[in-house]
């Protein structure tokens, strides 16, 4: 039987409250404390859970084997550095930090105490993603939207921080290149710092890809779509959807039965390239909680395992590449104020 992996969430706001509940109800672990600096929100959190409520670092036990650390990103690296240097597993929620510089310096701490260094870029868990991971769909260009209203949460970071780097952590993860150009302008609306990006990427091998991010949005959505010379995929993040596209074994014979069709008449074109033109692969899965998932895999990383059916959660140096290219649109980015 897998040890018992004793674990504490630093940080009870909006996000911290799922990880303290989750946690609370994954086999094979205790929730050994929750901790904020507003006590009042620790004890909300912790009565229902049955688990002490503190307000200090400090106060929590010695025999941690892990923690997961969801304070504002100002905070990550000085609340995340004292358990990477005494050799806990830390889980540090998206981005890693504030800048390149100082998710280094975590970088270096869990080397120096041998400790697991996790990111939380939870969409990685969404089961959209899943669901085409076994495609092998190698995109030349890549379009995703991640819109929200606004969420009066992490003004102390822009929105490329709070909301793209989620589609940069996929984009690199799937493209795997190195990034040549980036292209972007941004709008502050409703705080100081930006509120809605558009970034343009080019990769060395040729892949482009357009990411918008908005918290003003009235309307969410949270959607990628990848093209590439035999295939096409369309990801809904929010449902949950996936759609993939390809070339069928008879795809040049029904390109020239196209040709065929009268303009004036019409018609489907996917109907028309069926019979082994294109293949057309639509997948609804099951709902689940992609924190939830993301937490299990950390959790079965801390015991030794190799993180479940959807891989190790995000490391430490994926992370930083995230932050890394994050920062890049940041240096190129022109913000107007409306």
């Amino acid at each position: 039987m897998s040890r018992l992996v004793r674990v504490a969430v630093v940080g009870v706001g909006h996000l911290g409250r799922h990880h303290a509940r989750i946690l609370s109800e994954i086999e094979g672990v205790e929730l050994v404390a929750v901790v904020d600096a507003r006590e009042e929100r620790a004890r909300e959190i912790a009565g229902p859970l049955g688990v002490p409520a503190l307000a200090r670092l400090e106060d929590l036990p010695s025999d941690l084997d892990a923690v997961t650390v969801a304070v504002p990103t100002a905070a990550h690296v000085e609340t995340a550095l004292p358990f990477l240097r005494r050799g806990v597993a830390t889980l540090v929620e998206k981005p890693i930090a504030p800048s390149t510089e100082e998710a280094d310096r975590l970088l270096a701490a869990a080397a120096a105490g041998g400790a697991l260094l996790s990111v939380g870029h939870v969409e990685r868990y969404n089961p959209a993603i899943a669901a085409i991971r076994d495609l092998a769909v190698a995109p030349r260009f890549i379009e995703a939207h991640r819109l929200a209203p606004f969420s009066f949460r992490s003004t102390d970071i822009g929105v490329v921080l709070d909301l793209m780097i989620h589609d940069l952590d996929l984009v690199l993860e799937i493209v795997r290149d190195e990034i040549v150009s980036i292209d972007a302008v941004g709008v502050s609306v409703l705080t100081d710092r930006e509120d809605l990006v558009s970034a343009r990427i080019r990769f060395r091998g040729g892949c482009v890809a357009n990411l918008t991010a908005s918290r003003v949005s009235l309307t969410p959505m949270r959607r990628v779509r990848l093209f590439s010379p035999d295939s096409y995929a369309s990801l809904d993040f929010g449902k949950g959807y996936s759609l993939v596209v390809r070339k069928g074994p008879n795809w040049e014979g029904a390109r020239e039965r196209l040709k065929e069709v009268d303009p004036v008449a019409g018609g489907n074109a996917f109907e028309l390239l069926e019979d082994g033109g294109v293949t057309v692969q639509e997948m609804k899965v099951e709902e689940t909680e992609p924190l939830r998932e993301e937490l299990k895999a950390f959790v079965a990383a801390v015991q030794g395992k190799a993180g479940g059916n959807e891989g190790p959660p995000a490391s430490g140096e994926d992370g930083r590449r995230a932050l890394a290219a994050a920062e890049k649109i940041l240096a190129a980015l022109e913000v107007e104020r409306w």
